[in-house]
């Protein structure tokens, strides 16, 4: 069993930015590759980013490719999402998740291939 928590979200203008974490509390984090979605009302949770277990491959959706960058720690067990240049688009509840299986692969970009998940955390920009 993986628990994940969110942190660093919050309120932010339009062209600023956040960097949210994600703790896991397990001693094989480094055996998950760990992806961020996001869910705004009344839409269906999308795929943000992904990033492999060692770090070396990252994928991103095309709707934030260039502004957000991934990046995990695997000696603290944490894994980033830094935001840059947000939008009002970009307004969501961002999670953090787990994936057995390493990326790139089968199931990286869909939510349904993922075991674990955050609680999410909020994100909100102002236009």
């Amino acid at each position: 069993q993986v628990q994940l928590v969110e942190s660093g979200g919050g309120l932010v203008q339009a062209g600023g930015s956040l960097r949210l974490s994600c703790a896991a509390s397990t001693r094989t984090f480094s055996s998950y590759a760990m992806g961020w979605f996001r869910q705004s009302p009344g839409k269906q949770r999308e795929f943000v980013g992904v990033i492999a277990w060692s770090g070396r491959y990252t994928y991103y959706a095309d709707s934030v490719k260039g502004r957000f960058t991934i990046s995990r720690d695997n000696a603290k067990n944490t894994v980033y999402l830094q935001m840059n240049n947000l939008k009002p688009e970009d307004t969501a509840v961002y999670y953090c998740a787990a994936k057995n299986d390493d990326c790139p692969g089968y199931g990286c970009y869909d939510s349904a291939f993922y075991s674990y998940w955050g609680q999410g955390t909020q994100v909100t920009v102002s236009s």
